[in-house]
């Protein structure tokens, strides 16, 4: 079997055609201090513990980054958890806990060569050492249906074996729905095996053009078997159960009070882990207590929300406190219709199914939404800079001539979405056919919003007295209402308590596929994976609505896609098709890439880890605390020194 290294050279003409971002660098890289601070007069004064303290509103649900596929939910895991590989600030591939990778001649057999590294428990004692095992009894745990890991679906179609044994162990050896029949499997079917103590290797179901992209996500990361036997469902229901490898521990958890990070002495890149100490409290006020808080000086971070920004922009003594987050490729923002109200009585469930599967209906709010008005309520110097027409940002992956994909094929046909006259057009025609079947007017439209979220609540009046002002009160009752600041995500959208809502993607890995990941949907025991999709449009599918056929058409052309795995211009190209046509068919409504905000912080951002998939964005390793505020203009110059 022939062995390539994947080193600096060929690991790019492996990745080149997945993303321009993550280009090549196999060989051991890292930073040291006057490379990654560009100017130490700038830091935190010496002598000092270097402690970055900000506030949150938002809290996660578990520590299990095993289950979760929250963001929130998995930002402690980035910062307390490696993994195989990581990028640098710059976007580029980097050994993590792996220091060299290579391949078989078919591209179906990975091996990772793994490093000295430990695993510490919530004091920082150091418990075990990491091993490739620890990345096999991750896997297992991920892959046990009683552990409900809503990861697990990555897996699927990758690892050889992964659905098998999940599909074996949820059906016992039973039939689905399709009556297709899973036979039980041992573990040890499973392509994933530790070789010795720092030897690991996947076994692929068949080429992934992204797999090594991937395995810098959490469904990639390892957990120390022992502890996950001992735990069970228990593992990460607290900070001292799970153990941490990674830049920092996680000292204390305290639910709605406060989250605190050690640097972790034990990790092996601990010379260029700069934070001493990282503090997060949780304030449900934190949008507006934020601001105040760093003018006092008592935190290093906060947001500025619109309602505040001119004032502080003008004000001598805030304007050279604001800066601006980095610019991302990683998330997109869009409006989801939802297929399965779940939503109460007084909301109409019933009428808004109905509506929801007219066409027309979903074409006068896709051609009504006014977006460079919404965006406005983020950016309103230049939102035009942020909107987009399709669901997969520019920027994110190139094909192999270097063509951006939102520029490939029928992606290229998505234009400017917003319309007055052919919005009034669809109107017209919907309330025609809605009222034949029954549909009484105006219809309400249930659209909730996270108040944690800062301005998220300004967006969505906007919105609606935007598409209220154009369709008419007669044919629309847009109903804003706050959802919960904690659990926001589980309680609204997955239990599908929303009838049209802004929601967000980023991406798992570097190929359009992973931008598919929201709204396919595979069938399981109980038919089509309702549970976490957006907006479940396979129910059209299962009641046979007027959306039926443009739901399979979508469902059909992502399949296909999936199977192009050679040529990639053919992969990309198929991709856009499915793309295009779950937006004609106004099955979700792009809105924007995700929008900088304004934001007071001591760190530069531009020192952090880079990525346009998977958690490295959410990591603070790399980054220097500052005596002060980065301004606008020292942002500005950081960006041009990060981009030459």
């Amino acid at each position: 079997m022939k062995k390539r290294r994947l080193m600096a050279a060929i690991l790019c003409a492996v990745l080149a055609a997945s993303t321009a971002l993550s280009g090549c660098g196999g060989k051991k890289n890292t930073v040291d201090g006057s490379q990654a601070a560009g100017n130490e007069s700038g830091a935190a004064e010496s002598g000092k513990a270097a402690v970055y303290t900000r506030l949150y509103g938002s809290e996660v649900t578990t520590l299990n980054y095993l289950v979760s596929a929250s963001t929130e939910d998995q930002r402690p895991a980035a910062n307390c958890v490696d993994t195989l590989i990581e990028y640098d600030n710059k976007g580029q591939i980097k050994p993590g806990l792996s220091t060299e990778w290579s391949y078989d001649e078919a591209s179906l057999t990975w091996t990772f060569k793994l490093r000295e590294a430990k695993w510490v428990d919530n004091t920082g004692a150091e418990v075990a050492d990491v091993t490739a095992q620890d990345f096999v009894d991750a896997m297992k745990y991920e892959l046990t249906p009683e552990y409900e890991s809503a990861n697990v679906q990555n897996l699927f179609g990758v690892i050889a074996n992964a659905e098998k044994y999940y599909n074996g162990l949820a059906y016992k050896g039973g039939a689905d729905k399709d009556g297709k029949v899973w036979d039980p499997i041992d573990f040890s079917e499973v392509g994933v095996k530790a070789v010795d103590d720092q030897t690991l290797t996947y076994t692929l179901e068949k080429e992934v053009p992204y797999f090594l992209s991937s395995t810098a996500y959490v469904v990639y990361m390892p957990a120390y078997g022992p502890q996950l036997t001992e735990l069970g469902k228990d593992f990460g229901t607290g900070a001292d159960k799970m153990y941490y490898n990674g830049a920092f521990y996680l000292e204390e958890f305290s639910p709605q009070e406060k989250q605190v990070y050690k640097k972790n002495p034990l990790n092996y890149d601990a010379n260029i882990v700069y934070l001493d100490e990282i503090q997060r409290i949780y304030n449900a006020e934190y949008n507006t207590i934020g601001p105040e808080m760093v003018k006092r000086g008592e935190v290093d971070y906060a947001e500025i929300s619109s309602d505040i920004l001119d004032d502080w922009l003008k004000g001598e003594d805030t304007k050279n406190l604001i800066s601006r987050e980095r610019p991302k490729t990683s998330y997109s923002y869009f409006y989801c219709f939802n297929f399965n109200p779940q939503f109460d009585a007084q909301y109409e469930p019933d009428n808004w199914k109905k509506a929801v599967n007219n066409e027309n209906f979903r074409k006068a709010l896709f051609a009504g939404l006014n977006k460079t008005k919404e965006v406005s309520v983020l950016e309103p110097g230049t939102p035009d800079d942020f909107v987009i027409n399709s669901i997969t940002p520019p920027n994110f992956t190139f094909n192999a001539d270097g063509a951006d994909y939102t520029t490939v094929g029928d992606m290229e046909s998505l234009n400017q979405t917003f319309d007055e006259t052919k919005a009034k057009e669809y109107r017209d025609l919907a309330k025609e056919e809605l009222t034949a079947e029954g549909v009484t007017f105006p219809i309400k439209v249930l659209m909730p919003y996270n108040p944690s979220e800062i301005n998220w609540d300004k967006e969505c009046q906007v919105v609606e007295q935007q598409m209220e002002s154009l369709l008419g009160t007669d044919f629309i009752d847009i109903i804003v209402e706050a959802g919960p600041a904690d659990g926001f995500l589980t309680e609204v959208r997955r239990n599908g308590k929303f009838a049209l809502m802004k929601c967000n993607w980023g991406a798992d890995y570097a190929d359009p596929e992973t931008w598919t990941d929201p709204f396919y949907q595979s069938k399981g025991e109980d038919g089509y994976d309702l549970g976490y999709k957006y907006g479940n449009i396979a129910k059209a599918i299962e009641e046979g609505t007027s959306s039926a056929d443009a739901a399979v058409e979508y469902f059909s052309l992502v399949e296909a896609a999936k199977d192009l795995k050679v040529d990639i211009n053919d992969r990309y190209e198929a991709f856009a098709k499915a793309e295009a046509s779950l937006i004609n068919h106004a099955f979700v409504l792009p809105l924007s890439i995700s929008v900088s905000r304004y934001v007071a912080d001591k760190l530069d951002v531009f020192e952090g880890q880079y990525a346009p998939f998977g958690v490295s964005n959410l990591r603070y390793k790399g980054q220097h605390l500052l005596d002060h505020y980065v301004s606008m203009d020292e942002f500005k110059a950081n960006r041009e020194a990060n981009e030459k």
